[in-house]
């Protein structure tokens, strides 16, 4: 699960290093005008905020801080990348999860290793988005395997045999 997840961290750290700068932060019709920095702010800001609240066992995506300065500065997101890819593996230990609905706070019990899951498929999503944008933009050669979880990738071999 830690392999998987700091592997996908990794695949998408080399894609963006090859990414044109210019390309990062412009609005992108087929996003609905959002950015590939968008994207790539809220993919980091889930694992970090996963990360920072694993001490506290409390954890809202919902309230998570939202640093601009990740999608407007590639070599910033890139840092903060590395810095999940270095902080991920911990222990497992259960967590309080807290969604914002509607009004009112809801609250779940869950567990580390199931929020690292949970991340790693939320990522993998972003990355199908961010994909679609990347060819809007350019005609950058990408990984067969960015944005395709790794289930379909499994299938699509077994269905080639």
């Amino acid at each position: 699960m830690f392999k998987s997840s700091i592997d996908t961290i990794e695949q998408f750290k080399e894609i963006l290093l090859q990414l044109p700068e210019e390309c990062y932060a412009q609005s992108c019709e087929v996003l609905s005008n959002a950015t590939i920095g968008q994207h790539t702010r809220h993919v980091i800001e889930l694992y970090l905020c996963l990360i920072n609240g694993y001490e506290g066992a409390d954890v809202s995506y919902d309230k998570r801080e939202r640093n601009h300065r990740i999608e407007q500065e590639l070599p910033f997101a890139i840092e903060q990348l590395q810095l999940i890819q270095s902080s991920l593996e911990r222990p497992n230990k259960s967590v309080k999860v807290t969604y914002e609905l509607g009004d009112s706070d809801t609250c779940l019990e869950s567990n580390y290793y199931r929020e690292v899951m949970y991340n790693l498929e939320h990522t993998i999503h972003h990355h199908a988005l961010i994909k679609v944008g990347i060819r809007h933009f350019c005609t950058m050669e990408l990984p067969e395997s960015f944005g395709v979880a790794p289930s379909t990738m499994q299938h699509r071999a077994a269905c080639v045999q």
